[in-house]
């Protein structure tokens, strides 16, 4: 799997987790799933989750980190809590959505007995979600930097540079396709200019410049007759420039 492969899945969990956040509690059941299965496809998160999981004594996190009590007020059941160690919160609700997936755990049953807040499942919901997938969420960010804001416009810069140097490597194949062909001498001097702009304004990293000769190049082409699946590649490169 490549970065731009990878960076996706990730960001489509975090996507999911972001939903879960925002979102209502009617529909988180089928979002945990849907953020399990993301894990499952992406080798990195399941190396992720594999590794704080090892070892780990979920029956007992569980013991300590799920404790109802009784109380009056607004939140005066409220008794789940997030252990202290990241890899240890990372593990309890990952552990705690493969229950709730496997129906070994009901939602429904774990807003009112840990997160009740005035007998409403809204209210219950946005407690859980605030308690414990948020922070949940920003660990698996943290943990990936590069599916954040920063990470993708790097990754999109690097792809960008990829695209400018293969476009540049495919000039020259491209000019002896074109010019190799029974031209004209005004058509023989017309395309030289443009390969000539067009590599000097490729090594001067000017990607304007290149996309405004390259739409001439377009219609000396058809011009010529000699547009090809060759020269649609270039374009294309130079669409991801």
């Amino acid at each position: 799997m490549d970065m731009e492969e990878k960076v996706e899945k990730i960001q489509r969990f975090l996507s999911v987790c972001d939903e879960l956040v925002t979102g209502s509690y009617m529909n988180a059941e089928g979002k945990i799933s849907e953020a399990l299965k993301y894990i499952a496809c992406c080798r990195e998160l399941t190396n992720l989750f594999a590794a704080v999981t090892e070892g780990y004594d979920y029956p007992a996190a569980k013991r300590a980190y799920l404790r109802p009590r009784a109380g009056t007020g607004p939140a005066g059941r409220v008794g789940a809590y997030l252990p202290a160690e990241r890899q240890d919160v990372l593990a309890f609700v990952f552990c705690l959505f493969v229950e709730i997936d496997a129906g070994t755990v009901h939602l429904n049953d774990l807003l009112l007995r840990y997160f009740y807040v005035d007998g409403s499942y809204t209210a219950s919901y946005a407690v859980f979600a605030g308690r414990m997938i948020k922070p949940f969420r920003d660990i698996v960010r943290e943990c990936f930097p590069e599916a954040g804001k920063r990470g993708q416009a790097a990754l999109q810069r690097r792809q960008r540079e990829e695209a400018l140097a293969s476009f540049a490597q495919s000039l020259p194949v491209e000019r002896s396709r074109v010019m190799g062909r029974a031209l004209l001498e005004e058509e023989k001097t017309a395309g030289e200019e443009i390969f000539t702009e067009l590599a000097a304004a490729a090594a001067r990293r000017d990607v304007m410049e290149v996309r405004a000769l390259l739409a001439g190049y377009r219609y000396f082409l058809r011009y010529i007759g000699a547009e090809s699946e060759e020269s649609a590649a270039l374009f294309a490169l130079a669409q991801r420039m």
